[in-house]
Protein backbone atom coordinates (compact mmCIF):
# COMPACT_ATOMS: atom_id res chain seq x y z
CA UNK A 1 0.00 0.00 0.00
CA UNK A 2 1.40 3.22 -0.70
CA UNK A 3 2.46 5.79 1.65
CA UNK A 4 -0.22 8.54 2.38
CA UNK A 5 0.51 12.26 1.53
CA UNK A 6 1.16 14.26 4.19
CA UNK A 7 -1.53 17.63 3.55
CA UNK A 8 -1.76 20.96 5.48
CA UNK A 9 -4.39 23.32 5.53
CA UNK A 10 -3.30 26.53 6.52
CA UNK A 11 -5.71 30.28 7.24
CA UNK A 12 -5.24 32.54 9.42
CA UNK A 13 -6.67 31.60 12.82
CA UNK A 14 -6.84 27.98 12.64
CA UNK A 15 -10.48 28.62 14.29
CA UNK A 16 -13.02 28.12 11.21
CA UNK A 17 -12.24 26.81 7.46
CA UNK A 18 -8.90 24.64 8.08
CA UNK A 19 -10.42 22.91 11.45
CA UNK A 20 -13.30 21.75 8.54
CA UNK A 21 -10.62 21.24 6.14
CA UNK A 22 -8.86 18.60 8.54
CA UNK A 23 -11.79 17.03 9.74
CA UNK A 24 -13.34 16.39 6.15
CA UNK A 25 -10.19 14.94 4.43
CA UNK A 26 -9.60 12.88 7.69
CA UNK A 27 -13.15 11.66 7.57
CA UNK A 28 -13.05 11.37 3.60
CA UNK A 29 -9.88 10.83 2.48
CA UNK A 30 -8.18 9.57 5.95
CA UNK A 31 -6.98 6.69 3.50
CA UNK A 32 -4.94 9.00 1.15
CA UNK A 33 -4.01 11.47 3.69
CA UNK A 34 -2.22 12.00 6.89
CA UNK A 35 -4.21 15.01 7.18
CA UNK A 36 -2.88 18.75 9.33
CA UNK A 37 -4.30 22.20 9.88
CA UNK A 38 -2.11 25.45 11.06
CA UNK A 39 -2.45 28.68 10.92
CA UNK A 40 -0.22 32.19 11.07
CA UNK A 41 -2.40 33.80 13.73
CA UNK A 42 -4.33 30.90 15.73
CA UNK A 43 -7.07 31.36 17.87
CA UNK A 44 -9.48 29.06 19.57
CA UNK A 45 -11.33 26.93 17.66
CA UNK A 46 -14.90 28.61 17.18
CA UNK A 47 -17.68 26.50 18.88
CA UNK A 48 -20.33 27.26 15.73
CA UNK A 49 -17.36 25.30 13.13
CA UNK A 50 -18.04 21.93 16.28
CA UNK A 51 -21.94 22.63 15.70
CA UNK A 52 -21.67 23.22 12.14
CA UNK A 53 -19.51 19.99 11.66
CA UNK A 54 -21.67 18.05 14.26
CA UNK A 55 -24.62 18.54 11.90
CA UNK A 56 -22.93 16.43 9.90
CA UNK A 57 -21.78 13.67 11.84
CA UNK A 58 -18.55 14.52 12.65
CA UNK A 59 -17.03 15.45 16.01
CA UNK A 60 -14.43 18.12 16.22
CA UNK A 61 -14.36 19.30 19.31
CA UNK A 62 -11.20 17.96 20.32
CA UNK A 63 -9.43 19.46 17.61
CA UNK A 64 -7.29 22.56 18.57
CA UNK A 65 -5.74 25.39 16.84
CA UNK A 66 -2.33 25.10 16.09
CA UNK A 67 0.56 28.00 14.79
CA UNK A 68 2.69 26.45 12.05
CA UNK A 69 5.71 27.54 13.27
CA UNK A 70 4.94 24.71 15.83
CA UNK A 71 4.88 21.66 13.15
CA UNK A 72 8.48 21.32 12.91
CA UNK A 73 10.85 19.72 10.76
CA UNK A 74 7.23 18.01 8.80
CA UNK A 75 7.33 18.02 5.66
CA UNK A 76 4.25 18.18 3.39
CA UNK A 77 3.35 17.61 0.21
CA UNK A 78 0.67 19.73 -0.12
CA UNK A 79 0.23 22.96 1.56
CA UNK A 80 -3.75 24.59 1.02
CA UNK A 81 -4.52 27.83 1.89
CA UNK A 82 -7.79 28.55 2.51
CA UNK A 83 -7.74 32.40 3.14
CA UNK A 84 -5.99 35.11 1.23
CA UNK A 85 -3.95 36.55 4.11
CA UNK A 86 -2.43 32.81 4.79
CA UNK A 87 -1.79 32.89 1.02
CA UNK A 88 0.53 36.17 1.57
CA UNK A 89 2.02 35.11 4.45
CA UNK A 90 2.41 31.71 3.51
CA UNK A 91 5.85 30.47 5.02
CA UNK A 92 8.70 28.77 3.33
CA UNK A 93 8.38 25.38 2.35
CA UNK A 94 10.65 22.94 0.70
CA UNK A 95 10.27 23.19 -2.79
CA UNK A 96 8.66 19.45 -3.30
CA UNK A 97 5.62 21.10 -1.70
CA UNK A 98 2.95 21.89 -3.68
CA UNK A 99 1.24 25.48 -2.74
CA UNK A 100 -2.17 25.74 -3.60
CA UNK A 101 -4.66 28.43 -3.06
CA UNK A 102 -8.43 27.70 -2.31
CA UNK A 103 -10.22 30.96 -1.02
CA UNK A 104 -13.50 30.80 1.52
CA UNK A 105 -15.07 33.07 2.89
CA UNK A 106 -14.92 33.89 6.39
CA UNK A 107 -18.30 32.53 8.30
CA UNK A 108 -17.37 34.66 11.55
CA UNK A 109 -17.40 37.73 9.48
CA UNK A 110 -19.76 36.80 7.55
CA UNK A 111 -22.44 36.06 10.42
CA UNK A 112 -21.14 38.69 12.69
CA UNK A 113 -24.29 41.36 12.01
CA UNK A 114 -27.05 38.47 11.93
CA UNK A 115 -30.14 38.52 13.91
CA UNK A 116 -30.08 34.97 15.57
CA UNK A 117 -28.49 32.15 15.78
CA UNK A 118 -29.98 30.38 12.89
CA UNK A 119 -28.86 32.99 10.99
CA UNK A 120 -25.54 33.24 11.78
CA UNK A 121 -25.04 29.53 11.32
CA UNK A 122 -25.94 29.97 7.46
CA UNK A 123 -22.38 31.15 6.40
CA UNK A 124 -20.55 28.30 8.74
CA UNK A 125 -23.08 25.01 6.89
CA UNK A 126 -22.21 27.07 3.66
CA UNK A 127 -18.40 27.15 3.53
CA UNK A 128 -18.55 23.45 5.68
CA UNK A 129 -20.32 22.49 2.57
CA UNK A 130 -18.26 24.12 -0.26
CA UNK A 131 -14.75 23.03 1.39
CA UNK A 132 -16.45 19.35 1.70
CA UNK A 133 -17.30 19.65 -2.16
CA UNK A 134 -13.04 20.70 -2.64
CA UNK A 135 -12.13 17.38 -0.62
CA UNK A 136 -14.34 15.51 -2.38
CA UNK A 137 -12.54 16.15 -5.21
CA UNK A 138 -9.27 15.38 -4.07
CA UNK A 139 -6.25 14.20 -4.83
CA UNK A 140 -7.34 15.04 -8.49
CA UNK A 141 -7.44 18.90 -8.25
CA UNK A 142 -4.23 19.37 -6.35
CA UNK A 143 -2.25 19.00 -9.53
Amino acid sequence: MPEKQKILFLCTGNSCRSQMAEAWTRHLKGDLFDVYSAGVEPKEVDPRVIKAMAEEGIDISGQTSKDVGTLGDLEFDYVVTLCDHAREVCPFFPAKTRIIHRSFDEPPKLAANARDEEEAMSPYRRVRDEIRALVETMPDTLT
